[in-house]
Formats: C-alpha cells, sequence, structure tokens
C-alpha cells in the first residue's frame, strides 16, 4: 500500500525516526494506528458512559413498577 502524506506529515514521520522513537516510517505509521484506534476506544467507552449517566438521571425519582406485575398486567 502507498499512502501520499504530505509534506507536513513525512516531515513529522522523519522527525519521529530520527528521535528514535520508531525504526522506520513505517512502525511510526503502525503506532500511530494503534494509539488512534485506543483514543477512540476510549471516546466509545466515554461516550457511553455518558449516555448512560444522563438516562440515570432522567429515571431518578420516577416510580417503577416490578417485573412481576408487568407479566401479570400482560396474561403471561
Amino acid at each position: 500500500m502507498n499512502v501520499n502524506l504530505g509534506a507536513p506529515y513525512e516531515s513529522i514521520l522523519k522527525r519521529i525516526v530520527e528521535k528514535g522513537y520508531a525504526g522506520n516510517q513505517t512502525e511510526a505509521i503502525r503506532h500511530a494506528l494503534i494509539e488512534f484506534e485506543r483514543k477512540m476506544e476510549e471516546e466509545e467507552v466515554r461516550l457511553v458512559s455518558r449516555g448512560v449517566e444522563y438516562e440515570m438521571e432522567q429515571m431518578a425519582g420516577k416510580k417503577w413498577i416490578s417485573m412481576k406485575k408487568v407479566m401479570k398486567k400482560a396474561g403471561l
């Protein structure tokens, strides 16, 4: 696979390799992709947690009935 990143990104890759953070540009890109995936997963967890928190706040103070009552009312 060939990827045209453009001068600014190629410059970043060159500096990463020169500083010894990666052995070559391919390795640097692999590291970047792994980090990006980790951040996406963290963001997904954060958004789901925020959604659960919101729903819990919406349910607070509401009257709930038991599942047995629901089943009985439905004739099950």
